[in-house]
Protein backbone atom coordinates (compact mmCIF):
# COMPACT_ATOMS: atom_id res chain seq x y z
CA UNK A 1 0.00 0.00 0.00
CA UNK A 2 2.65 2.22 0.39
CA UNK A 3 3.60 2.00 -3.03
CA UNK A 4 0.38 2.92 -4.01
CA UNK A 5 0.00 5.84 -1.90
CA UNK A 6 3.49 7.52 -3.64
CA UNK A 7 2.21 6.68 -6.83
CA UNK A 8 -0.90 8.74 -6.20
CA UNK A 9 0.93 11.57 -4.21
CA UNK A 10 3.29 11.48 -7.48
CA UNK A 11 0.16 11.72 -9.98
CA UNK A 12 -1.17 14.55 -8.27
CA UNK A 13 1.98 16.85 -8.06
CA UNK A 14 3.52 15.60 -5.14
CA UNK A 15 7.49 15.67 -5.47
CA UNK A 16 9.46 12.64 -3.90
CA UNK A 17 12.19 13.29 -1.97
CA UNK A 18 14.77 10.33 -1.27
CA UNK A 19 17.08 11.48 1.89
CA UNK A 20 20.31 10.69 2.99
CA UNK A 21 21.71 9.54 -0.05
CA UNK A 22 25.11 9.96 0.98
CA UNK A 23 24.19 7.37 3.94
CA UNK A 24 23.09 4.73 1.81
CA UNK A 25 23.74 4.37 -2.19
CA UNK A 26 27.31 3.71 -3.00
CA UNK A 27 27.94 5.94 -5.76
CA UNK A 28 26.76 8.93 -3.29
CA UNK A 29 28.61 7.44 -0.47
CA UNK A 30 31.93 7.19 -2.17
CA UNK A 31 31.31 11.20 -3.45
CA UNK A 32 29.82 12.77 -0.36
CA UNK A 33 32.79 11.13 1.72
CA UNK A 34 35.63 12.28 -0.80
CA UNK A 35 33.65 15.93 -1.30
CA UNK A 36 33.35 16.69 2.70
CA UNK A 37 36.45 15.84 3.27
CA UNK A 38 37.94 17.81 0.84
CA UNK A 39 35.61 20.87 1.73
CA UNK A 40 36.50 20.15 5.42
CA UNK A 41 32.12 20.20 6.38
CA UNK A 42 29.59 18.05 7.03
CA UNK A 43 27.62 16.95 3.57
CA UNK A 44 23.78 15.84 3.18
CA UNK A 45 22.80 14.43 -0.33
CA UNK A 46 19.23 14.22 -1.47
CA UNK A 47 17.21 13.84 -4.58
CA UNK A 48 14.54 15.34 -5.78
CA UNK A 49 11.85 14.21 -8.26
CA UNK A 50 9.40 16.43 -9.40
CA UNK A 51 6.10 15.30 -11.86
CA UNK A 52 5.78 17.80 -14.87
CA UNK A 53 4.81 21.42 -14.65
CA UNK A 54 4.87 21.39 -10.55
CA UNK A 55 6.58 23.21 -7.88
CA UNK A 56 8.69 20.94 -5.60
CA UNK A 57 9.05 23.95 -2.64
CA UNK A 58 7.20 26.99 -2.39
CA UNK A 59 10.29 30.19 -2.27
CA UNK A 60 12.34 29.67 0.73
CA UNK A 61 15.92 29.55 2.48
CA UNK A 62 18.30 26.97 3.77
CA UNK A 63 20.54 27.22 6.48
CA UNK A 64 23.35 25.06 4.79
CA UNK A 65 25.06 26.27 1.37
CA UNK A 66 23.33 24.13 -1.39
CA UNK A 67 24.57 22.82 -5.06
CA UNK A 68 22.20 21.63 -6.87
CA UNK A 69 23.00 18.99 -9.67
CA UNK A 70 20.28 18.58 -12.61
CA UNK A 71 20.59 14.52 -13.45
CA UNK A 72 17.13 14.33 -15.48
CA UNK A 73 14.39 16.65 -17.28
CA UNK A 74 14.40 20.47 -16.87
CA UNK A 75 13.75 22.71 -14.09
CA UNK A 76 13.74 26.23 -13.97
CA UNK A 77 15.18 28.24 -10.90
CA UNK A 78 14.60 31.36 -9.29
CA UNK A 79 17.01 32.88 -7.07
CA UNK A 80 16.68 36.03 -4.87
CA UNK A 81 18.31 38.07 -2.33
CA UNK A 82 18.54 36.90 1.28
CA UNK A 83 16.54 38.18 3.87
CA UNK A 84 19.10 37.09 6.56
CA UNK A 85 22.68 37.02 6.25
CA UNK A 86 24.32 33.66 6.65
CA UNK A 87 21.51 32.03 8.47
CA UNK A 88 22.27 30.18 11.30
CA UNK A 89 20.49 26.26 12.13
CA UNK A 90 18.35 28.10 14.59
CA UNK A 91 17.26 30.25 11.92
CA UNK A 92 15.19 28.98 9.60
CA UNK A 93 13.03 30.62 6.45
CA UNK A 94 9.44 30.18 8.66
CA UNK A 95 10.51 32.64 11.29
CA UNK A 96 10.55 35.32 8.43
CA UNK A 97 7.59 33.71 6.29
CA UNK A 98 6.36 37.52 5.79
CA UNK A 99 9.77 38.62 4.57
CA UNK A 100 10.65 35.62 2.28
CA UNK A 101 6.98 36.04 0.88
CA UNK A 102 7.84 39.75 0.53
CA UNK A 103 11.06 39.25 -1.41
CA UNK A 104 10.00 36.25 -3.61
CA UNK A 105 7.52 38.43 -5.08
CA UNK A 106 10.42 41.40 -6.60
CA UNK A 107 12.46 40.32 -9.96
CA UNK A 108 14.53 37.56 -9.37
CA UNK A 109 18.50 37.99 -8.91
CA UNK A 110 18.89 34.51 -11.31
CA UNK A 111 16.34 32.95 -13.62
CA UNK A 112 17.41 30.07 -15.13
CA UNK A 113 16.56 26.98 -16.51
CA UNK A 114 18.78 23.66 -15.60
CA UNK A 115 19.31 20.82 -17.60
CA UNK A 116 20.93 17.14 -17.40
CA UNK A 117 24.78 17.88 -16.45
CA UNK A 118 24.00 21.31 -15.31
CA UNK A 119 24.91 22.84 -11.83
CA UNK A 120 23.39 25.53 -9.43
CA UNK A 121 25.41 26.84 -6.49
CA UNK A 122 22.83 28.72 -3.50
CA UNK A 123 24.77 29.94 -0.28
CA UNK A 124 22.71 29.47 2.39
CA UNK A 125 20.22 32.46 3.07
CA UNK A 126 19.16 32.65 -0.63
CA UNK A 127 15.95 32.10 -1.39
CA UNK A 128 15.00 30.13 -3.97
CA UNK A 129 12.03 27.84 -5.77
CA UNK A 130 12.01 25.57 -8.96
CA UNK A 131 9.71 24.55 -11.07
CA UNK A 132 9.64 20.96 -13.15
CA UNK A 133 9.34 22.02 -17.01
CA UNK A 134 8.19 19.43 -20.04
CA UNK A 135 8.31 16.12 -18.06
CA UNK A 136 9.52 14.45 -15.13
CA UNK A 137 12.92 16.19 -13.69
CA UNK A 138 15.15 15.57 -11.00
CA UNK A 139 17.81 16.94 -9.35
CA UNK A 140 20.31 16.24 -6.82
CA UNK A 141 21.35 19.07 -3.73
CA UNK A 142 24.67 18.64 -2.15
CA UNK A 143 23.79 20.50 1.40
CA UNK A 144 26.98 21.83 2.95
CA UNK A 145 26.30 22.09 6.83
CA UNK A 146 29.14 25.08 7.78
CA UNK A 147 31.10 25.24 10.88
CA UNK A 148 30.52 28.62 11.69
CA UNK A 149 31.95 31.17 14.00
CA UNK A 150 29.28 30.75 16.26
CA UNK A 151 29.88 27.10 16.62
CA UNK A 152 33.20 28.13 17.51
CA UNK A 153 32.54 30.20 19.88
CA UNK A 154 29.71 27.79 21.61
CA UNK A 155 32.92 25.23 22.03
CA UNK A 156 34.67 27.74 23.16
CA UNK A 157 32.33 28.86 25.95
CA UNK A 158 31.88 25.24 26.85
CA UNK A 159 35.47 25.29 27.87
CA UNK A 160 35.33 27.90 30.06
CA UNK A 161 32.74 26.77 32.83
CA UNK A 162 36.96 25.08 33.88
CA UNK A 163 36.94 28.96 35.60
CA UNK A 164 35.60 29.01 39.29
CA UNK A 165 34.71 33.26 38.96
CA UNK A 166 32.46 32.33 35.68
CA UNK A 167 30.81 29.46 38.17
CA UNK A 168 30.25 31.54 41.22
CA UNK A 169 26.10 32.59 42.13
CA UNK A 170 24.43 35.75 41.14
CA UNK A 171 23.68 37.66 44.66
CA UNK A 172 20.75 36.77 46.47
CA UNK A 173 17.69 38.95 47.37
CA UNK A 174 17.96 41.49 44.47
CA UNK A 175 15.82 41.69 41.53
CA UNK A 176 18.17 40.34 38.75
CA UNK A 177 15.97 41.17 36.11
CA UNK A 178 16.84 44.70 36.81
CA UNK A 179 19.61 45.77 35.15
CA UNK A 180 20.90 48.02 37.41
CA UNK A 181 21.01 44.74 39.78
CA UNK A 182 23.11 43.58 37.19
CA UNK A 183 25.08 45.96 36.04
CA UNK A 184 27.85 44.72 38.55
CA UNK A 185 27.69 41.19 37.58
CA UNK A 186 27.79 42.04 33.87
CA UNK A 187 30.90 43.68 34.78
CA UNK A 188 32.46 41.40 36.80
CA UNK A 189 31.40 38.79 34.29
CA UNK A 190 32.80 40.33 30.93
CA UNK A 191 36.67 40.38 33.61
CA UNK A 192 36.25 37.02 34.15
CA UNK A 193 35.19 36.04 30.42
CA UNK A 194 38.33 37.84 29.38
CA UNK A 195 41.01 36.17 31.76
CA UNK A 196 39.03 33.03 30.65
CA UNK A 197 39.57 33.69 27.17
CA UNK A 198 43.35 34.56 27.18
CA UNK A 199 43.82 31.18 28.97
CA UNK A 200 41.65 29.87 26.03
CA UNK A 201 43.51 26.18 25.19
CA UNK A 202 42.89 26.06 21.32
CA UNK A 203 43.53 21.88 21.23
CA UNK A 204 40.88 21.66 23.62
CA UNK A 205 37.85 23.30 21.22
CA UNK A 206 39.77 21.75 18.29
CA UNK A 207 38.65 18.32 19.68
CA UNK A 208 35.14 19.25 20.32
CA UNK A 209 35.39 21.06 16.72
CA UNK A 210 36.94 17.20 15.50
CA UNK A 211 34.05 15.44 17.42
CA UNK A 212 30.98 17.36 16.00
CA UNK A 213 32.93 16.67 11.95
CA UNK A 214 32.97 13.26 12.51
CA UNK A 215 29.92 12.52 14.19
CA UNK A 216 28.51 14.36 11.41
CA UNK A 217 30.70 12.30 8.69
CA UNK A 218 29.94 8.78 7.75
CA UNK A 219 33.21 6.51 6.57
CA UNK A 220 33.17 4.07 3.97
CA UNK A 221 31.13 0.84 5.11
CA UNK A 222 33.43 -1.81 6.79
CA UNK A 223 33.21 -5.45 6.59
CA UNK A 224 34.49 -6.45 10.18
CA UNK A 225 35.34 -9.93 9.97
CA UNK A 226 36.69 -8.95 6.55
CA UNK A 227 39.30 -6.67 8.25
CA UNK A 228 40.44 -9.14 10.49
CA UNK A 229 40.83 -11.82 8.00
CA UNK A 230 42.98 -9.24 6.17
CA UNK A 231 44.99 -8.54 9.25
CA UNK A 232 45.46 -11.91 9.96
CA UNK A 233 46.87 -13.12 7.19
CA UNK A 234 48.76 -9.71 5.48
CA UNK A 235 51.85 -10.12 3.80
CA UNK A 236 54.20 -8.34 2.15
CA UNK A 237 53.09 -8.33 -1.22
CA UNK A 238 49.27 -7.17 0.01
CA UNK A 239 48.38 -3.54 -0.46
CA UNK A 240 45.96 -1.53 1.12
CA UNK A 241 44.05 2.09 0.95
CA UNK A 242 42.62 4.68 3.58
CA UNK A 243 39.20 4.16 4.29
CA UNK A 244 37.81 6.63 2.27
CA UNK A 245 35.69 9.71 4.56
CA UNK A 246 38.09 9.38 7.47
CA UNK A 247 39.02 12.29 9.39
CA UNK A 248 42.10 12.23 10.51
CA UNK A 249 45.22 14.35 11.53
CA UNK A 250 49.00 13.79 13.27
CA UNK A 251 50.32 15.27 16.14
CA UNK A 252 53.79 15.01 17.07
CA UNK A 253 55.13 14.97 20.80
CA UNK A 254 58.59 13.91 21.35
CA UNK A 255 59.02 10.23 20.59
CA UNK A 256 55.46 9.59 20.26
CA UNK A 257 52.67 10.70 17.41
CA UNK A 258 49.29 10.53 17.91
CA UNK A 259 46.34 10.01 15.64
CA UNK A 260 43.56 11.70 16.52
CA UNK A 261 40.08 10.80 14.85
CA UNK A 262 37.72 12.43 15.53
CA UNK A 263 36.15 11.16 19.46
CA UNK A 264 39.48 8.90 19.74
CA UNK A 265 42.78 8.56 19.38
CA UNK A 266 45.93 6.45 18.56
CA UNK A 267 49.45 6.86 20.06
CA UNK A 268 52.03 5.31 17.87
CA UNK A 269 55.88 5.54 17.81
CA UNK A 270 57.62 8.38 16.22
CA UNK A 271 59.19 6.48 13.97
CA UNK A 272 56.35 5.34 11.95
CA UNK A 273 55.10 8.86 10.98
CA UNK A 274 55.99 8.96 7.44
CA UNK A 275 54.94 5.28 6.93
CA UNK A 276 51.66 6.81 8.44
CA UNK A 277 51.53 9.78 6.27
CA UNK A 278 51.88 7.48 3.41
CA UNK A 279 49.33 4.80 4.23
CA UNK A 280 46.86 7.48 5.17
CA UNK A 281 47.60 9.45 1.82
CA UNK A 282 44.36 7.68 -0.48
CA UNK A 283 46.96 6.39 -2.05
CA UNK A 284 46.60 2.26 -2.54
CA UNK A 285 50.17 1.33 -0.63
CA UNK A 286 51.71 -1.91 -1.09
CA UNK A 287 53.23 -3.01 2.40
CA UNK A 288 57.05 -3.55 0.70
CA UNK A 289 56.72 -0.01 -0.19
CA UNK A 290 55.79 1.70 3.18
CA UNK A 291 58.39 4.29 3.47
CA UNK A 292 61.05 4.24 6.77
CA UNK A 293 59.46 0.75 7.56
CA UNK A 294 60.98 -2.31 6.62
CA UNK A 295 59.61 -6.16 6.74
CA UNK A 296 57.93 -6.91 9.82
CA UNK A 297 57.54 -3.38 11.35
CA UNK A 298 55.16 -2.86 7.74
CA UNK A 299 53.19 -5.50 8.55
CA UNK A 300 52.23 -4.38 12.26
CA UNK A 301 51.69 -1.09 11.62
CA UNK A 302 49.53 -2.01 8.83
CA UNK A 303 48.07 -5.03 10.68
CA UNK A 304 47.24 -2.11 13.28
CA UNK A 305 45.29 0.31 11.32
CA UNK A 306 43.38 -2.70 9.60
CA UNK A 307 42.09 -3.89 12.98
CA UNK A 308 41.60 0.01 13.86
CA UNK A 309 39.50 -0.04 10.28
CA UNK A 310 41.59 3.06 9.49
CA UNK A 311 42.68 1.00 6.21
CA UNK A 312 40.86 -1.65 4.03
CA UNK A 313 42.19 -3.84 1.53
CA UNK A 314 43.18 -2.44 -1.68
CA UNK A 315 39.92 -3.03 -3.80
CA UNK A 316 37.56 -3.66 -1.40
CA UNK A 317 34.18 -1.95 -1.66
Amino acid sequence: MADDRVLTEFADGATLVLQGLHRVWPPVVDFGAALSAQLGHPIQVNAYITPAQNTGFSPHYDVHDVFVLQFAGRKRWRVHQPVLDAPLRDQPWDQRRAAVQARASEEPLIDTLLEPGDALYLPRGYLHSATALGGVSGHLTVGVHPVTRAFLAEQALATLVDDVELRRSLPMGVDLSDPAALDTELKATQDALHRAIDRLDVARVAAAVGRHLADRTRPQPLSPLAQIEAAQSLGAGDAVVVRHGLRWSLRPAGDKITLVLGGRSLTLPATVEAGLRELLSGRVVAIGQVPDLAGDDAVTLVRRLLREGLVVPAGAS
